[in-house]
C-alpha cells in the first residue's frame, strides 16, 4: 500500500492541507461539549453567572465581604474594584449608571474593572468563594446560621448576647475583635475544604445572583443573554466545522480522484507497452479487473483515509485529553469502552479478512467467464450449449455472491453492536455520574459533557477499528496493481540515445538471419534457423500446415515477440536496436483477425495515418474492395462502426483492415492471412489492385489458398517450424514434396500444370 502512496507526490501540498482543515475541524468538534456544559452549568443552573466575581455589589456587602478575608486577599480585590460614590459621580455618569444599577439611588456601589485579567479574575475567584458562602449561608440556611448564632452568643456575657440577639450571625463576627473573627471564620473555611468544590462554587453563585438582585439587574435577562450568547458561539463554531469538513471532503475526494487517474494512467502505460507473454500471464480479464475495481478500490479507500485516518486520532487524544481534565475519576469508563470495541473488532477481523482477499480474485474468475461467454456466443448458440454456460457462469457468480453475503453479513454485526456498546457506556455514566451531582462531586453540564466526549472517543476507535480492515482489502488490490506496474517487459527499447537509425539506402529490406524462436515456458523451439531476405517490390508469402509457425515468424517483425537466437534486419538495422514506435511505423499490419474500433469507417481507416485525405481513404478502400458495401451505407464514410465491428461481416471487416493498412501507405504490409474470409473473386480482384500500390513496398503475406500467392517473388514453406522449401510456385513444384501435397490437395493436377 505504501507502494501506491509514492504517486500522491504531486498531491503532497493538498494533503498538507487537508491535514491543516482537520485539525481546525477536530478543534471545533472537541470545544463544543465544553459550551453544551457552559449552557447546562452556567446559563441554567446559574442563571449566566460564571463565577463567584461579581461584576458589581453595593459597598456595605463589599465591607461584610471584606471583613471575612484577609487584609493581603481584602487588598487583592479593592484592587479590581473601583467605587462608585453617588455623591461624587457627574450627572450624566450618575444617570447612566442609575438606569443599569436602580440601588445606586441608596447606596454606593463597587463595579469590577474592565481591564481585569483572566488570571486576577481566578485568582478573584479563589478568594471570594468563602466568604461569599458564609454570607449567603447566613441569610438563607435559617436553621444553621441560628444554631451557630447561639453557640456564640452562649460564650458571650448576658448584656453583649441581648444587644446582639437581632444581629445576623456574618455581623456578630465582625463586630469581634480581628484574633476571635479569625479563628472562627478559619473554621468555616476548614468545613468547605471537605465539601465538593461544585457546592461551594453554586453557592459563592447564588449570593452573586442574590445581590445582582438587590442591585436591581434583570436577571432573566441576563440568563438568557449568556444563553444565547454561548449558543451564537457554538452554532459560530458549528459552521466552522461543517466548512472545514465540506473542504476536506472536497479536496480528500480530489486527491483521490487524482490518484485514481494516476494509477489508471500508469497501468494503461504499462499494459500498452506488454508484449503478447506478459499480456498471457495477466489475462484479458484480470487486466480489465485490474485497471477498474482494483483502482476503485483504492480511489474509495483513500477518499475515506484522507478524511479519517487523520481526524479519527485527533479527536481520540482530544477527547482523551478533555476527559482527564475535566472529570478523573470516571476514565476508567472509556478503557472499558475502547477495550470493547477492540475485542470486537478483532473478532471480526480475524473471521472477514480472508474473505476480503478472496473477492479480487473471484471478480477476476466472473470476469473471465463473462468475457469469454460475451464473446463467444454464437458459437454457444450454434452448439446449443447455453445450458452448460449458464451453468458455468452461475458456479462463478454464487461463489462471489456468497462471500459477498458472508463478508456483509459480518460486517452488518458490527454496526449494532458498536450502537449497543455505545448506549451501554451511556447508561453506565449516567448511573455513575448520578451519584456524583446527587452529592456535588459533580455539575449536570459536566455529566453531559464527559458523554459527548466518550462518544467521540469510542466513534474515534470504531473509525480507526474500520479502516483497519479497509486498508487490508485495498492493500490485496494495491498489491494486484503493483504487481502490474512492476512487471518489466520483456520487449524494450534501447536505452535513451543509444537507438539505432534505420538506412534509407536499404529501405524495405526484411532479412532473417538464422532466427529461432520458443515462448518462455516452452521446452520446445517454434521456429528453428530461420533465415530468407524480402525486398521492396517483391511478394515473400509464408505456407505450410498448421501450427507450422507462420503466423509466429511474421509477428517477430513488428516484436510483438523478440527472437531467442539470430536477428532480424529491417532497413539495414537490427530490431533490437531500435525504438519499436520508429520501427512499427514503417510496418502496415494485417492481423489474422479483422479488428476494428469504435467510431467511423473513416476514422478506423485513419487509424495508422490520421492526416490521411479523404481522396487516399477513399483509394485505400477501392483496392481493398471495401467501396461496393461502403458505397451501399446512407452515411458512406460516415457510418459508425459499433464495438469489435459486430455491425459488419467478417468479410466486410477483414477489406476494412486491409484497407487500414494501405492508407498507412508503409513501407513493408505484412498480410497475416489476411484473405482468407473473402471469396476467390474479391481475393483476385485486391491483389491485382494491391500489385501497383504495393509496387515499391515488402510484401508478406501468410496464406493458406495456394490462389493467394501463386504470383508470389518468393514462397517459403515452412514445416514444424524450419524452412523445408523456398523459391517461386513453379520451382517448389518442381523441389519441395510438401508444398506440392499442399497444391495438390487445393488445386487439381491439370489446373496446377496450366498454372
Amino acid at each position: 500500500m505504501l507502494k501506491i502512496m509514492k504517486y500522491l507526490e504531486k498531491s503532497a501540498g493538498m494533503i498538507l492541507v487537508i491535514i491543516a482543515f482537520l485539525m481546525i475541524q477536530a478543534t471545533c468538534d472537541i470545544s463544543l461539549p465544553d459550551y453544551t456544559s457552559n449552557i447546562v452549568n452556567v446559563g441554567i443552573q446559574q442563571g449566566g453567572i460564571e463565577n463567584a466575581v461579581p461584576e458589581v455589589i453595593r459597598e456595605s456587602e463589599m465591607n461584610r465581604l471584606l471583613g471575612l478575608v484577609s487584609e493581603k486577599e481584602a487588598e487583592s480585590i479593592k484592587d479590581e474594584y473601583s467605587l462608585l460614590d453617588k455623591n461624587k459621580l457627574s450627572e450624566d455618569r450618575y444617570t447612566e449608571y442609575k438606569e443599569k444599577y436602580p440601588v445606586l439611588e441608596k447606596e454606593n456601589l463597587y463595579v469590577l474593572n474592565d481591564s481585569i485579567s483572566k488570571d486576577d479574575m481566578e485568582n478573584l475567584d479563589s478568594i471570594m468563594s468563602k466568604p461569599e458562602m458564609i454570607l449567603y449561608s447566613s441569610e438563607n440556611d435559617k436553621e444553621q446560621s441560628d444554631a451557630m448564632k447561639a453557640q456564640m452568643l452562649s460564650k458571650m456575657p448576658a448584656e453583649y448576647a441581648a444587644a446582639l440577639k437581632d444581629k445576623d450571625v456574618v455581623d456578630i463576627i465582625l463586630m469581634m475583635d480581628k484574633e476571635q473573627s479569625s479563628a472562627i471564620v478559619e473554621k468555616m473555611y476548614e468545613q468547605f475544604d471537605s465539601m465538593p468544590e461544585s457546592i461551594v462554587s453554586q453557592s459563592a453563585v447564588s449570593f452573586v445572583k442574590a445581590e445582582y438582585s438587590k442591585v436591581g439587574i434583570d436577571l432573566e435577562k441576563l440568563q438568557n443573554s449568556y444563553i444565547f450568547k454561548t449558543g451564537a458561539q457554538m452554532l459560530g463554531i458549528a459552521i466552522v466545522s461543517m466548512i472545514a469538513a465540506v473542504i476536506v471532503s472536497f479536496l480528500a475526494a480530489r486527491t483521490a480522484a487524482i490518484l485514481g487517474r494516476n494509477l489508471r494512467s500508469k497501468v494503461y502505460e504499462k499494459v500498452m507497452s506488454f508484449s503478447e507473454e506478459e499480456m498471457k500471464e495477466f489475462s484479458t480479464a484480470s487486466l480489465i479487473t485490474r485497471s477498474t475495481n482494483d483502482i476503485q478500490q483504492i480511489q474509495m479507500m483513500s477518499a475515506m483515509f484522507f478524511r479519517l485516518v487523520f481526524y479519527a486520532p485527533l479527536m481520540a487524544m482530544g477527547g482523551i485529553f478533555k476527559v482527564v481534565n475535566s472529570n478523573v475519576s470516571m476514565t476508567w469508563i472509556i478503557a472499558v469502552a475502547v477495550l470493547s470495541i477492540i475485542f470486537i473488532i478483532g473478532i471480526l477481523f480475524s473471521v472477514v479478512m480472508p474473505k476480503f482477499k478472496l473477492v479480487q480474485k473471484l471478480i477476476d474468475r466472473l470476469n473471465l467467464v463473462s468475457r469469454e461467454i460475451i464473446t463467444g456466443i454464437p458459437v454457444i448458440r450454434a452448439f446449443s450449449n447455453q445450458k452448460y454456460e449458464e451453468a458455468r457462469f452461475e458456479k462463478a457468480n454464487r461463489e462471489l455472491t456468497k462471500n459477498n453475503i458472508f463478508v456483509n453479513r459480518m460486517m452488518s454485526c458490527m454496526m449494532p453492536m458498536m450502537m449497543l456498546i455505545m448506549n451501554l457506556i451511556t447508561v453506565l455514566i449516567v448511573w455513575t455520574g448520578s451519584h456524583g451531582v446527587d452529592t456535588g462531586a459533580m455539575q449536570v453540564g459536566d455529566m453531559m459533557a464527559f458523554i459527548q466526549y466518550t462518544m467521540q472517543i469510542i466513534i474515534s476507535f470504531l473509525v480507526i477499528s474500520m479502516m483497519s480492515i479497509m486498508i487490508p482489502r485495498a492493500s490485496v488490490s494495491a498489491g494486484r496493481i503493483m504487481e502490474v506496474l512492476n512487471t518489466e517487459p520483456r520487449i524494450l527499447d534501447p536505452e535513451k540515445g543509444k537507438a539505432e537509425k534505420f538506412d534509407d539506402t536499404k529501405k524495405g529490406v526484411v532479412e532473417f538471419r538464422n532466427v529461432s524462436f520458443k515462448y518462455p515456458d516452452a521446452d520446445e523451439e517454434i521456429l528453428k534457423n530461420i533465415s530468407f531476405t524480402a525486398k521492396p517490390g517483391e511478394t515473400t508469402a509464408f505456407i505450410g500446415s498448421t501450427g507450422s509457425g507462420k503466423s509466429t515468424l511474421i509477428n517477430l517483425i513488428p516484436r510483438f515477440f523478440d527472437a531467442t537466437e539470430g536477428e532480424i534486419i529491417v532497413d539495414g538495422v537490427n530490431i533490437k536496436n531500435v525504438e519499436q514506435h520508429e520501427l512499427r511505423k514503417r510496418i502496415g499490419y494485417v492481423p489474422q483477425k479483422g479488428i476494428l474500433f469504435t467510431g467511423t469507417i473513416a476514422s478506423n481507416l485513419r487509424y495508422g495515418n490520421p492526416d490521411a485525405t479523404d481522396d487516399e481513404i477513399r483509394d485505400a478502400a477501392e483496392i481493398a474492395q471495401a467501396m461496393e458495401f461502403i458505397s451501399t451505407k446512407p452515411d458512406g464514410f460516415a457510418t459508425e462502426i459499433s464495438q469489435g465491428g459486430t455491425n459488419v461481416s467478417g468479410g466486410q471487416k477483414q477489406r476494412l483492415s486491409i484497407a487500414r493498412a494501405i492508407a498507412k501507405n508503409p513501407e513493408i504490409y505484412i498480410f497475416d492471412d489476411s484473405f482468407s474470409a473473402l471469396d476467390l473473386k474479391t481475393d483476385a480482384a485486391l491483389r491485382k489492385a494491391l500489385k501497383p500500390k504495393t509496387k515499391d513496398a515488402t510484401v508478406l503475406i501468410v496464406a493458406q489458398r495456394i490462389s493467394t500467392i501463386l504470383h508470389a517473388e518468393q514462397i517459403i514453406v515452412l514445416n514444424e517450424g524450419e524452412i523445408v522449401g523456398k523459391g517461386t510456385h513453379k520451382e517448389l513444384l518442381d523441389n519441395c514434396e510438401i508444398y506440392r501435397q499442399i497444391a495438390l490437395s487445393q488445386i487439381s493436377k491439370e489446373e496446377l500444370e496450366n498454372e
